[in-house]
């Protein structure tokens, strides 16, 4: 998957949210509740598996997404980037200052190993 180089470089804070509806409109936050929060090596091993999806290829569901993650800098006060994850239609959608617009919207392989262990990481955080 693609992320935006320089805001993951700059990532000091992961924050973990269990998506409970869709956005009002594009670029906002997805709403839902805060279940976690990853800094140090838990956000670099979060940030290395979510670079590590493997392409793939659109499933339709309608995007139903059940995680996100904002990417923070030290600073704390402005969102890098969100990524939400569909792992049904394997769809994700990325989206922040500094994310180019063809990398938007990315289809990745649900069924590969780095898909499974993101999955099973935000299970684990999710009450």
């Amino acid at each position: 998957m693609h992320l935006p180089a320089a805001a993951v470089a700059a990532t000091a804070l992961i924050e973990v949210v269990r998506i409970s509806a869709l956005p009002t409109g594009r670029g906002t936050p997805y709403p839902g509740a805060t279940v976690a929060h990853w800094t140090g090596i838990d956000a670099t091993a979060a940030l290395a598996l979510i670079g590590n999806l493997p392409d793939g290829e659109q499933h339709r569901c309608g995007f139903s997404p059940g995680w996100s993650v904002r990417a923070y800098d030290d600073s704390l006060d402005q969102v890098l980037f969100e990524a939400a994850f569909c792992f049904t239609c394997h769809e994700a959608r990325v989206h922040g200052a500094g994310v180019p617009p063809e990398s938007a919207t990315q289809y990745f392989d649900a069924g590969t190993g780095p898909a499974r262990d993101l999955l099973a990481l935000f299970r684990a955080v999710t009450p």
